[in-house]
């Protein structure tokens, strides 16, 4: 009973201003009750490495949710404003971004990253999850090619240029933000195209010369080899976003995001960026995390002194609107813990998320759903591309509810209706899991969001104790990367 024993003083924790804990031990209620008083008498640390402890299997503990939506607050050094109006976006920008979208108050990190975007400058914007960044860099991007609609497109020219290029890691990434883009472009007569992987050269070039393209919104390995082969070039891009830019660090990506960069006449001060008759590309890197090589890689293509970092007082934090439960089982005990989860919930309930670690783990516990007459999809890597676009897409609209899928739904895409995220098996790095509970509670999302999580080996255990010691202590995750260092 050592491992219960240890568990036992996660109640000398639940201080004031803390995140709210519930710790269970398995025991009955009555000897659950005076361990739980004893242990709060104690004040003393959670020792959760007894949960490396084979008896400690059937415990669990929860996060609970301190507030019922994403925190608005103001970060500090941030000035109040009561509409887009007021950071800088044009009237009409913001009557389409009403009417197409339904917002009309921005969010604190759009307070944060709009003005400076606007001014021309380039930027590292990170902030959280679901905390509407996509908005916070398509908003001036737009605004910015309003003002050079009238200058020529290339198009006279054999080779091709659009006006602002983002680049995404996959393709359902870039279908889901081209969908936003042209829901605020069209109604203004701006041109928005996408080119992602899985599509031949020739397929490409007749899209991009169809005509001009204000915005072009494309996947690594695909531009890439367009530059390459001259079907397009990046001289008159205004604008270049890296979206996901800890995904696009991976080392399949960084050579071709690299390689992209090359290709593109980046600003060495934001004045260089409001010639109109020769611009240069304003470079901007939104994440959900601060990469490790980050800056590495930025210093190769850009003066680091030109780079603001508009960062999100909750960067690397817990979302403290998300519960989230960890349940120490065995690998045997995962399918009947999933199943009986997935048919617990009310009728009212939202979509559920069930994350693996690989494909093989995917496509097994498919086959188990469907013994189990569960309606589900599965989404993996190995899937086509148009398959998986297709996937999601259903996903989105409501077709099935329960997706079995790998990491690649865990960045970035739209999930406003997922109420459950399962951990099936538990994220390898913090970063993970960072972006597995940011596919809920996320900003116009119908639920709060819960998070459920198998701890199994005891290397889950370890991580485990970090995310528990920064919500008892409400610090960032341990060991993410920090912000930009700024050479004096």
């Amino acid at each position: 009973m050592a491992g219960r024993a240890a568990w036992s003083a996660w109640f000398s924790l639940r201080l004031p201003l803390r995140p709210a804990v519930r710790w269970s031990s398995g025991l009955p209620p009555g000897q659950e009750e005076a361990a739980s008083a004893k242990a709060k008498a104690k004040a003393e640390e959670i020792p959760v490495a007894g949960w490396k402890h084979r008896q400690s299997r059937g415990d669990y503990f929860q996060l609970l949710r301190t507030c019922k939506a994403p925190p608005r607050e103001e970060a500090p050094g941030d000035e109040p404003a009561a509409s887009f109006l007021d950071l800088g976006v044009e009237a009409q920008l913001c009557s389409v971004l009403q009417e197409e979208l339904g917002i009309t108050r921005p969010s604190p990190v759009q307070k944060r990253v709009i003005p400076p975007l606007l001014a021309g400058a380039n930027a590292l914007c990170a902030g959280e999850t679901g905390s509407g960044k996509t908005l916070a860099y398509l908003l001036p991007l737009i605004q910015r090619l309003l003002r050079f609609r009238s200058l020529p497109s290339g198009l006279s020219s054999s080779v091709v240029s659009p006006h602002s290029l983002v680049v995404l890691p996959s393709r359902e990434l870039a279908g889901q933000v081209k969908s936003v883009a042209a829901r605020l472009c069209a109604p203004l007569g701006l041109r928005v195209r996408e080119i992602g992987g899985g599509r031949g050269l020739h397929s490409v070039r007749q899209k991009i010369r169809a005509g001009p393209t204000d915005l072009l919104v494309s996947t690594p390995g695909i531009l890439n080899h367009a530059l390459k082969k001259r079907v397009l070039t990046l001289e008159k891009v205004h604008c270049l976003v890296l979206d996901e830019v800890d995904t696009l660090l991976d080392p399949s990506f960084v050579d071709l995001v690299e390689s992209v960069l090359q290709h593109a006449p980046l600003v060495a001060s934001d004045k260089e960026v409001v010639d109109v008759w020769d611009p240069k590309t304003q470079l901007v890197a939104v994440g959900a995390t601060v990469p490790k090589g980050l800056q590495e890689m930025l210093s190769k293509v850009a003066d680091i002194r030109s780079i603001r970092v508009l960062s999100s007082s909750n960067l690397h934090r817990l979302q403290p609107h998300v519960e989230q439960k960890f349940i120490r089982v065995k690998g045997s005990e995962k399918v009947t813990e999933l199943v009986q989860l997935i048919k617990d919930r009310k009728p009212s309930s939202g979509a559920v998320l069930v994350f693996c670690k690989d494909t093989s783990t995917v496509n097994w516990l498919s086959y188990i759903l469907d013994d189990h007459k569960i309606k589900h999809q599965r989404l993996q890597g190995h899937m086509e591309a148009a398959t998986r676009a297709s996937i999601f897409r259903a996903f989105q609209k409501g077709t099935f509810d329960v997706l079995v899928c790998t990491d690649i739904a865990s960045r970035g895409l739209d999930t406003i209706h997922v109420e459950f995220v399962i951990n099936y098996d538990f994220p390898q790095t913090l970063q993970d899991y960072l972006h597995r509970v940011g596919r809920v509670g996320r900003i116009g999302s119908k639920f709060p969001g819960t998070v459920i999580s198998f701890v199994t080996h005891r290397w889950d255990v370890d991580l485990v104790w970090k995310i528990e010691t920064a919500a008892r202590k409400r610090t960032p995750l341990p060991g993410m990367e920090p912000i930009l260092r700024v050479p004096v």
